[in-house]
């Protein structure tokens, strides 16, 4: 059942012609009437039906507004790492017991950050922790002897890239408060990104189908591709 609030929004947005970021950001936030402050999330559509391979892009970028999300970040390390992790920020720190707890459901994080010789360990627990994309990944930055940074960009901003089977990626560039600069600067870092991204592979054609931009409760409009400065 759609509410009086969604009614009130504009109808037919995904119709309307694709416009560059900087010209929808204004409608997209004109459309955050919900009490609390909603995200404002692309949504790709890329081209990974290739003829010789599929593309599965897995990334990570730092967004330089940050994300507006506190996140709550995991270390499994040696115990001589302990201090060092807990220094940095991390929220929980623990070795051997911490992966019995992870084992046994107890997953309170949105973050999981390994060093390299725990990973040997914590690398039986895949069946738990791939399907929640919790899974440490050196390519990502998160098995790491460098704890100090990996925490940080955790906390600072970082998000991840990533495509599903069907070619679709989701990401958010920041929250309604953030200011129109903020939102610029992480859009072009993920745009930066995803140009990176297509330089790895043998791409026929665009490497982006399609792009929409909406805000948690609102409606989609189209988005023409291009950095905004």
């Amino acid at each position: 059942m759609t509410s009086k609030r969604f009614k009130k929004l504009p109808e037919k947005t995904k119709e309307l012609p694709s416009e560059l970021i900087n010209k929808l950001l204004p409608l997209v936030k004109k459309n955050c009437t919900t009490k609390f402050d909603e995200s404002l999330d692309l949504s790709f559509q890329i081209n990974n039906k290739q003829k010789k391979s599929e593309l599965n892009i897995r990334t990570v970028v730092n967004l330089p507004g940050g994300t507006g999300k506190k996140i709550k970040v995991a270390v499994v390390c040696e115990e001589t790492k302990t201090a060092e992790a807990k220094s940095a920020g991390a929220d929980i720190v623990g070795g051997d017991d911490f992966i019995e707890k992870i084992k046994s459901g107890e997953m309170n994080f949105e973050k999981l950050i390994c060093t390299p010789s725990m990973m040997i360990k914590l690398s039986k627990l895949g069946k738990i922790l791939g399907p929640k994309g919790l899974m440490p990944n050196p390519k990502l930055g998160s098995v790491t002897e460098d704890l100090k940074t990996a925490i940080s960009d955790a906390k600072s901003g970082q998000v991840e890239i990533r495509n599903d089977k069907d070619g679709n990626i989701g990401v958010s560039i920041g929250k309604k408060s953030f200011s129109d600069d903020k939102l610029l600067q992480n859009y072009n870092a993920i745009i930066d990104t995803l140009e990176k991204e297509k330089s790895n592979y043998t791409v026929k054609g665009d490497l982006i189908k399609s792009a929409f931009i909406t805000s948690t409760m609102g409606v989609s409009y189209k988005l023409k591709l291009g950095k905004n400065i």
